[in-house]
């Protein structure tokens, strides 16, 4: 039987670098600084809010105090409009409603903070079963708790269940809690990162091949919970 079908959330359930894009821009405008095409921020976003200031005003780097000051304004300004021009990437709504219809819970697991995740999946209108936050583990992902603990919030079996994220530590959490793991190419991929060195049991361009690897799946019997080796 499948287990859960558990998602990262920025970069491959959701597209949130147009509003990343939009608010560094705005903070660039108030300082007379001209724009950054969004291409070149979507490659920031997997790295989050700090990362994004960092690069984006690369100019301050000897200003830490500066860095922190508009790395805070960013963060409130995002928690101002945490959607106002994010999307679910194509072919994921239809997915959403497949894996639905075939009773097949699904979960978030994200390094976003809830004070972002709950509002955006909201106006989205999403309903996951599970919503793992930092605020909810004791460590973030790489670490794998998140993902065992979305799997215990779903009483689903871990070697049956996938996760699926764009970044190479999204893998490497599902790898250390067992689980099918699953890289997108449509995501927030750092410039130079290559997804098919990230040891992914499956990579896929489209969240439509998702649909096939759950049938695959489907005859995997669940005797056991596997849980992550010790260090």
């Amino acid at each position: 039987m499948v287990g859960a079908l558990l998602f990262d959330l920025d970069g491959t359930l959701v597209d949130t670098a147009p509003d990343f894009a939009r608010i560094l821009n705005a903070q660039r405008d108030d300082l007379n600084l001209p724009a950054l095409a969004p291409e070149r921020v979507r490659h920031w976003v997997s790295q989050g809010a700090r990362h994004v200031i960092e690069s984006g005003f690369a100019d301050y780097s000897q200003q830490p105090e500066r860095l922190e000051q508009l790395r805070q304004d960013f963060l409130e300004r995002y928690a101002q409009n945490v959607g106002l021009h994010s999307c679910l990437f194509p072919g994921m709504r239809e997915l959403l409603v497949q894996i639905e219809q075939r009773s097949i819970a699904w979960g978030v697991v994200t390094n976003k903070p809830e004070r972002y995740t709950l509002p955006l999946l909201t106006q989205l209108r999403l309903n996951p079963g599970a919503v793992i936050c930092p605020e909810h583990v004791p460590n973030s992902k790489p670490d794998p708790a998140g993902l065992l603990l979305a799997c215990r919030q779903l009483d689903r079996c871990v070697q049956t269940s996938l996760y699926v994220g764009d970044h190479e530590r999204d893998i490497e959490a599902g790898r250390r809690a067992g689980m099918v793991t699953v890289a997108v190419s449509w995501g927030y991929t750092l410039e130079g990162d290559d997804p098919q060195r990230w040891r992914a049991d499956h990579l896929i361009s489209h969240p439509q091949q998702l649909s096939s690897l759950l049938h695959c799946i489907e005859d995997i019997p669940c005797t056991i919970t596997r849980h992550p080796p010790s260090s």
